[in-house]
């Protein structure tokens, strides 16, 4: 499920920081109930294979409904602003949604916003192949060793061949954790992509490098799911890999909470 959340400043403009990520994660786990928030930041769901962990929600960037503006390290927003949480944990959007309507106004950072809405958003109906274009930056990486032994992290670009293969094998890890069966096929192409869209966000003191743009996805419908609920590539719950479709034959109504 996705919720589509809207904010409606308490000021003429917000400011944030330009790196706002952590910000934007540490107000998700805020609002959640206790047990929750601690099974997903302390444990999240393991991989019986790899062992790796997953937390199973993803988040876009704030949307805003002008025009923003870049100052001094910092982003300025100007009217209403919207974020998207998704995750296929009903558990967490329950809990989330849940917490959220209690409250009148949101901390975000040193902003404080008013909690004009709450859209519930059902997962895209399937189609075989669809556009989506990203709410958040797709982030692939590996880690390999230099000539002198030393690790380093290395991204990948839309162009390189292993983004699409970790790209189909981290949707593969997530379903044999969440569906408990191993599920491959598929593609996802960079369909309009172009080097302007690689995008270098801080999050914690380190560098993480993504990319936006529209890309044409083909999956099996297990994973096609969890493109969406659980994002695209790594780091989603650190607000990476969250997509919407760019265009589809099919609508759903939205509800409103």
């Amino acid at each position: 499920m996705r919720l589509k959340i809207k904010f409606k400043s308490c000021s003429e403009i917000s400011v944030l920081p330009l790196h706002y990520n952590h910000i934007v994660q540490a107000f998700i786990y805020q609002n959640l109930d206790e047990p929750i928030a601690e099974k997903l930041h302390n444990e999240g769901f393991k991989d019986p294979a790899s062992k790796r962990q997953i937390k199973f929600f993803t988040f876009s960037r704030l949307i805003s409904t002008e025009k923003v503006k870049i100052r001094e390290g910092h982003i300025v927003f100007h009217g209403d602003v919207y974020l998207v949480v998704a995750s296929p944990y009903s558990e967490f959007i329950q809990s989330f949604a849940t917490n959220l309507i209690k409250k009148t106004n949101i901390e975000l950072g040193n902003e404080t916003f008013e909690l004009a809405s709450i859209e519930v958003e059902p997962t895209p109906e399937y189609a075989e192949k669809v556009l989506v274009k990203t709410l958040s930056p797709i982030t692939v990486y590996s880690t390999v060793l230099t000539l002198d032994g030393k690790k380093k992290i290395y991204y990948y670009s839309p162009f390189e061949e292993d983004f699409e293969k970790l790209l189909l094998k981290n949707l593969q890890r997530k379903a044999r954790i969440w569906f408990g069966k191993d599920i491959y096929g598929g593609s996802i192409k960079p369909f309009k992509v172009t080097k302007k869209d690689e995008k270098i966000l801080l999050h914690h003191g380190n560098l993480v490098k993504g990319w936006d743009g529209v890309f044409e996805l083909s999956l099996p419908p297990e994973l096609f799911q969890l493109a969406f609920e659980a994002g695209l590539g790594a780091k989603n719950s650190s607000g990476f890999g969250c997509i919407e479709i760019l265009k589809s034959n099919h609508s759903k109504k939205k509800a409103r909470l």
